[in-house]
């Protein structure tokens, strides 16, 4: 016990649970971008970081102090990246897209220029080659630390890496897929836009399904009909606006705050439908670096009362 505060020292599993806090907070945005870059949307990869971090959590207890957190945590969101793809079924349809010969000539990278360039590119890989040329390249992990964190070899490592940058070296400029959404669909997410900046809360109920889900990113999960979503926007203080956008090719309502006397875009919500009703909304107001790790937003800007075209790129 700490005599002048008369405060016990800390038992295990609390030091523990102090350290995780405070490396999350420390690693969570590049978690958040590796996840990104290997699920292919930042909306999917903020997904896949929460379970991660709720999957490392719960075996905290367990965990040897004497290993260091942040690559237990990044092994942690890699096989949860690996689970996603192949339970959405992407892994043969990335390989039929960028398939070579498996012996290829040795290919370096170009410096840092070449690993911000290749970020946005790796969607075209198989998951292995993804992760060891973002691992690589991008996070600039050791070939070791890369076999440890993938559960591999580093021989085997080396020939992903060699794979995926001679891949990478020969895609042409628009390689990554766009995610198009049905007309219907994108008829829906314009009124649903257009109802949401009249704060016609009756309109908006009427094109969500009555048992639609609600996630707010690290705040709340369960139905849509059961939450106040809609009262803490109409009782915002920040002036807000909602217009139909795009980010890194899927479609989104993007929330845009009104500061210095201008429209930015703060927050991005995605809608998922199904044949006439939206049936979840999963809301990411609390995650600012969604947007910081999204290569391209497409969305409409307010100006002066009106209207128009905006685009920001990384």
């Amino acid at each position: 016990m700490d005599e002048a505060t008369g405060i016990g020292a800390p038992g295990p599993f609390e030091a523990r649970y102090l350290a995780f806090l405070e490396t999350v907070t420390h690693i969570r945005p590049s978690l958040h971008r590796y996840c990104a870059r290997m699920t292919g949307s930042v909306m999917d990869g903020e997904d896949v970081v929460q379970e991660s971090l709720f999957q490392a959590y719960r075996k905290l207890d367990t965990f040897d102090d004497n290993r260091a957190l942040q690559p237990w945590l990044f092994r942690i969101a890699h096989n949860r990246c690996i689970d996603f793809l192949r339970s959405r079924g992407v892994r043969e349809e990335a390989e039929a897209v960028a398939r070579v010969p498996n012996f290829v000539e040795q290919v370096e990278p170009a410096g840092a220029v070449l690993g911000h360039a290749i970020e946005h590119l790796v969607l075209t890989l198989p998951p292995k080659e993804r992760a060891c040329v973002l691992l690589k390249d991008v996070f600039d992990y050791s070939l070791d630390e890369i076999a440890e964190l993938a559960g591999s070899t580093v021989g085997s490592v080396k020939a992903a890496l060699n794979r995926g940058r001679s891949k990478l070296a020969i895609l042409p400029e628009g390689s990554v897929p766009a995610h198009p959404v049905s007309a219907k669909s994108s008829h829906i997410l314009s009124l649903y836009v257009e109802r949401f900046n009249r704060r016609d809360w009756e309109g908006v109920r009427e094109l969500i399904a009555y048992d639609a889900r609600l996630r707010v990113a690290d705040r709340f999960a369960g139905l849509l009909a059961d939450s106040p979503y809609f009262h803490r926007y109409e009782t915002a203080t920040v002036p807000w606006s909602m217009v139909a956008g795009n980010v890194d090719g899927h479609p989104v309502a993007i929330v845009l705050h009104h500061k210095n006397g201008a429209w930015s875009p703060h927050s991005i919500s995605r809608i998922d439908f199904d044949d006439h009703f939206i049936i979840r909304v999963v809301d990411y107001a609390h995650c600012p670096w969604i947007l910081a790790a999204a290569a391209d937003v497409h969305y409409e800007q307010r100006r002066q009362g009106s209207v128009s075209s905006a685009i920001r790129e990384s």
